[in-house]
């Protein structure tokens, strides 16, 4: 997963755009044995923005489109810790529409936190997060 910040958070607040764009896969699934792959993009503006908000628990919502041409609407709770030198952002929800809906699913994202924990200190910006992503949705 990239999510890119324009401009770059700093410890300041202030306008910012945050981009976002995840590719699953390979995928498997035992009800759909054709889903393989899939992916989802975001665009976000936010009228106030510091790096200190990427350690923020929040509310989140996204569509996942898969190589099927189906498509996944997940609404869901996000937390985030640092470890050691890791960010690790869990979203656990459900499945709200679409393929798989009525299901619960679990995310993790983990990425490098040295641009963040700096940038918390003051000494610097998080221009872009770059992170290993995992999905799963269980059936209820």
């Amino acid at each position: 997963m990239t999510s890119t910040y324009t401009p770059p958070l700093t410890s300041t607040p202030q306008p910012s755009t945050t981009n976002t764009s995840a590719l699953y896969g390979p995928c498997v699934s035992q009800s759909n044995p054709a889903l393989t792959q899939g992916s989802r993009k975001a665009s976000v503006s936010f009228a106030s923005r510091s790096c200190l908000d990427l350690l923020d628990s929040t509310s989140v919502s996204f569509t996942i489109q898969w190589n099927t041409g189906q498509s996944s609407t997940v609404a869901g709770n996000a937390s985030t810790t640092i470890v050691g030198a890791s960010r690790v952002l869990v979203v656990t929800g459900n499945v709200t529409a679409g393929l798989f809906a009525g299901d619960s699913f679990v995310q993790t994202a983990i990425a490098p936190a040295t641009d963040i924990t700096l940038c918390t200190l003051g000494l610097g910006s998080v221009s872009s997060l770059y992170s290993v992503v995992t999905l799963e949705i269980t059936s209820l």
